[in-house]
């Protein structure tokens, strides 16, 4: 067969092989003998081979796997993936629907997609010209992992889409779940018992170490499946709401989920909940909840999102599996900010899957308030059916050998006294030496939240602090191959593994750099608030306190702890060597925003929402909100009943919005303030 002859039959075989895999994996509807289609991908895969530059990116055969990686790239995602609201009871949904409808100042009955809430992993799919070009994992929301040839395996996600009855837009980028059914989990783990190789805790542990696989080829092993979810910008599409979103997603060859209903009342809703909390463990995957999301798009986008969850949308979560076991004993945990926490040591017992031999008492007022003694019978339970949680004591099987727990009064680590401030309920050693906090600060900044460099788990970064190689943050980033190589247990390969995620790791974002260093009160959020605000390393640490305030979402406490954390000579010192060692952080690049620089007032009341309402949406758009009006004043927006503030405007000349005109500017159908 020549090249011409090869063009043509590699794209016949392409497109039969997506039509069958689409209705064997997909529909559940196979039309073909498993033979037939083996023999028509033993032909394809020749043909590849004979000629490799005819290998396209929808290619069945990108299933397989291909070429391991050295590392997973970053990837900025097209809009924010956010978390989900959750609720954990009909009082909270209730409450949930009650502030949809304050919100939108309409007492209007609003139809509801009722979604069934996978135990898996959140992933965003970008196709380019119909072909699937990009995927990743939700990562902190903003940047995620690029696992494209991971997710090339997953036999549910089209590598074309079908737009015979569907037409694509030149670009879609579609979120969804990818999970491990529980009849391949459980294959898995038989597998790896016979191989004598550790068993999974459970399908999402799986799928997340499958899709986290350097080589596509273990990925491709891993009978990994997907439900499509939604996508990441409604406006471009041809559908009004959810309801035809997933009749839309659903033509384009993606797996929709066949439990979505669509509820008109509160009553449907707790309805649907009350059947999947039935059916969930006869499904062949997990769920912990349920989803809940407004249908209608032109009211999810008037209702926005705040800066970590969509306002439209909230996940009911099922109630905690619980157990009972016995509180053995209770250790103290010193944390990275100092803060001491009792942990219970429990007789080791089974919940919903997962052994819990540890759980967190909190603090010293919530022992007293529950009650508990070591060697209680307690009633535990999986919070999120994740977090073990100590619920309460069963008083009754008291045997009266049970014993007080006594929080210290020193620290457990390094025996400096103690401090609990007024009004807080937690306990700390306030020791800057301590070396408990010390260790906790270095995982911290190597870990997940921080600078995520693989090979730099908690026992490793343990054995390193034990063995003298590192002491403080710079340390990291002066290891010698010689010193990990002559490392229990590890050997060159390993040290040039990590050697070579420390040295990826020394080029980053401000936000990243700035929540690694584990800074009290400075989370994710904030510290990209703080970057994109400061946009340098040395201009934040020269702030004063009137600067840091004037950081929209940034207050007092936030501001305090920065100043003592940059004030400190110690601090400093580090930060030098930091950057004295080839750390390098890039500024932020300015996301434009609607209101970018805009000042708004307003005066009178308003009919749709209230004006904490309108403040949030002006800010979390970019612009500002004044009390008083002034020549820097881009709008005032009127209500009813205005009051003097409309006259001076207009003898300012500063513009006047109507409530519908400002409500068609925040969003994005309206002409800017500024005329722009």
């Amino acid at each position: 067969m020549d090249r011409e002859e090869a063009v043509v039959r590699l794209a016949a075989l392409r497109k039969e092989l997506s039509y069958h895999g689409h209705r064997y994996y997909v529909l559940d509807d196979p039309v073909i003998s498993d033979g037939e289609y083996d023999q028509m991908f033993r032909e394809l895969l020749d043909l590849e081979e004979q000629f490799p530059e005819l290998v396209t990116a929808d290619s069945p055969s990108l299933r397989v796997g291909g070429a391991a990686l050295d590392r997973f790239a970053e990837v900025e995602h097209a809009s924010a993936m956010l978390s989900l609201d959750n609720v954990f009871n009909e009082q909270e949904l209730q409450g949930f629907i009650e502030k949809i409808h304050r919100y939108l100042q309409s007492t209007e009955a609003l139809v509801y997609a009722a979604e069934p809430k996978l135990d898996g992993l959140a992933v965003e799919l970008v196709y380019e010209n119909k072909v699937f070009v990009q995927g990743s994992t939700r990562g902190n929301g903003l940047i995620g992992e690029n696992i494209t040839a991971q997710l090339q395996t997953v036999q549910t996600i089209p590598l074309r889409l079908q737009t015979t009855r569907h037409p694509a837009p030149e670009t879609l980028v579609v979120r969804g779940e990818v999970f491990l059914p529980r009849h391949g989990f459980e294959e898995l783990n038989r597998q790896r018992a016979e191989q004598g190789e550790p068993l999974f805790a459970n399908p999402r542990n799986a799928a997340a170490g499958s899709l986290r696989q350097l080589d596509p080829g273990v990925t491709a092993t891993r009978p990994l499946s997907f439900f499509v979810y939604g996508v990441a910008d409604t406006s471009i599409l041809p559908c009004r709401n959810q309801e035809e979103l997933f009749a839309w997603l659903a033509g384009l060859g993606f797996r929709v989920n066949s439990l979505v209903r669509f509820c008109h009342s509160t009553a449907e809703i707790r309805q649907q909940y009350g059947y999947l909390q039935q059916i969930r463990h006869d499904l062949d995957y997990d769920i912990d909840g349920m989803v809940v999301k407004v249908n209608d798009f032109l009211l999810q986008q008037r209702l926005g999102t705040t800066a970590r969850a969509p306002r439209w949308a909230v996940a009911w979560k099922f109630p905690a599996a619980q157990a009972t076991t016995v509180i053995r004993d209770v250790e103290f945990q010193v944390g990275r900010t100092g803060a001491v926490t009792p942990v219970a040591i429990l007789k080791p017992v089974t919940v919903d899957g997962a052994v819990v031999r540890r759980a967190s008492l909190h603090n010293q007022d919530e022992i007293k308030r529950k009650g508990l003694m070591i060697g209680d019978t307690v009633l535990i339970q999986r919070a999120g059916d994740v977090i073990p949680e100590v619920v309460k004591p069963v008083v009754e099987k008291r045997t009266g050998r049970e014993r007080p727990i006594i929080f210290p009064d020193h620290c457990p680590v390094c025996g400096h006294p103690l401090e609990r401030p007024e009004g807080e309920a937690v306990t700390r050693c306030i020791n800057p030496h301590c070396p408990a906090q010390r260790l906790q600060s270095l995982i911290y900044f190597v870990g997940k939240s921080g600078l995520d460099i693989e090979g730099l788990g908690y026992r490793n970064m343990e054995r390193l602090v034990q063995a003298g190689l590192v002491r403080d943050l710079p340390d990291i980033f002066q290891l010698r191959r010689e010193d990990l190589a002559g490392l229990e247990g590890w050997g060159e390969k390993s040290a040039d593994n990590v050697l070579a995620a420390v040295a990826r790791a020394k080029h980053l974002s401000l936000s990243r750099f700035l929540g690694a260093l584990g800074i009290r009160y400075v989370g994710e959020v904030t510290a990209e608030l703080l970057a994109l605000h400061f946009t340098s390393l040395d201009a934040l640490m020269h702030a004063s306190r009137e600067e840091l305030l004037a950081v929209e979402g940034i207050g007092e406490q936030v501001a305090t702890s920065l100043l003592d954390y940059f004030s400190d000579p110690a601090t400093r010192k580090m930060l030098a060597r930091l950057l004295e060692l080839g750390v390098t952080i890039a500024a932020p690049e300015k996301r434009s925003r609607p209101l970018d620089g805009q000042v708004f007032l307003f005066t009178g009341s308003l009919e749709k929402m209230s004006r904490n309402e309108a403040k949030k949406l002006v800010q979390e758009q970019g612009g500002h909100v004044v009390s008083g009006i002034s020549k820097r004043v881009t709008a005032l927006v009127v209500g009813a009943k205005a009051g003097g503030k409309l006259k001076k405007a207009a003898a300012m000349g500063v513009p006047v919005l109507k409530e519908q005109e400002f409500l068609q500017l925040v969003s994005g159908t309206g002409e800017s303030a500024d005329g722009n």
